[in-house]
């Protein structure tokens, strides 16, 4: 495994395991599987509803948590101090844990502020190992940067060979911030797995779309947590550091780049009701 070292110091894997829309019921033989893979950094949230799953697998792997790195999210609806700080403790029980490797606020909608407040609190108290943010634009995660007195270790937010986030890559560059991609896949949007110059460069290196895909953002230095519920799946994803894409495919993927979210905008009013709802 490869390792980037956080702006505290922290070491964290590149290549993780994510359970976003894993169903709660199956999230703790997910686990399990990705830990027999080699998994050792593990992605939830408090919205994904399965942060016991994850506790259940890591402690009955028969592997000290020390092995482990784990990232979960405070979520909107325990957004402000209070409740952030009762939400963290809550995670902490799920996840059967005395400390979080990585903590984020997972949208920049409420009290977060307050929420941050919270994280910095417990990252003193010991509770957290780093603190960091989620979906932040260039323009929040400035301002959140800016006006916090523990600076953002990491910013996950949507990254892929069609959303490869130069601009906001820049301003986390430039302030210490490590990059971090949900949806490194694009949930197979834009005909993703059978997109010609992928497939074309992965023949030359004998391996599929997503191994060569995951491994231009690996190069790109972006951490990444694919997802599947698969077992074959996950091994493919794990299987990235036997291979080196050059220079020159590298820039053919970067000429993929549409420079858009293929999802939502946190600038579309719309969106932004649409995250209200769930408040």
């Amino acid at each position: 495994m490869e390792y980037v070292t956080l702006n505290n110091g922290v070491k964290m894997p590149k290549l993780g395991y994510g359970v976003y829309q894993t169903p709660p019921a199956e999230t703790e033989r997910c686990v399990r599987e990705a830990i027999e893979v080699g998994y050792r950094s593990i992605d939830t949230a408090q919205a994904y509803g399965n942060e016991e799953g994850v506790g259940n697998a890591v402690a009955k792997s028969g592997l000290s948590r020390e092995e482990f790195f784990i990232t979960t999210k405070v979520w909107i609806s325990n957004a402000g101090y209070e409740k952030a700080k009762v939400s963290i403790d809550e995670s902490l029980k799920k996840l059967q844990s005395d400390y979080i490797d990585l903590l984020l606020i997972h949208q920049p909608f409420g009290d977060y502020y307050g929420t941050y407040r919270a994280m910095e609190e417990a990252y003193r108290a010991g509770k957290v190992r780093a603190i960091g943010v989620s979906n932040f634009y260039p323009d929040r995660f400035l301002d959140i940067h800016h006006f916090s007195e523990i600076k953002p270790a990491v910013n996950q937010v949507e990254t892929h060979v069609f959303q490869q986030q130069k601009v906001a890559k820049e301003y986390m560059k430039k302030n210490g911030t490590q990059i971090m991609s949900w949806g490194p896949f694009a949930e197979g949007k834009n005909d993703y797995f059978n997109n010609p110059v992928l497939k074309e460069i992965g023949a030359k290196y004998g391996k599929t779309v997503a191994q060569t895909a995951l491994r231009f953002l690996l190069q790109s230095d972006v951490v990444i947590i694919p997802k599947s519920t698969h077992r074959e799946r996950m091994e493919e994803n794990f299987n990235l550091f036997d291979f080196t894409l050059s220079p020159e495919d590298m820039a053919k993927i970067e000429a993929l780049d549409g420079g858009k979210s293929l999802f939502f905008s946190h600038y579309d009013p719309q969106t932004v009701e649409w995250f209200m709802t769930m408040a």
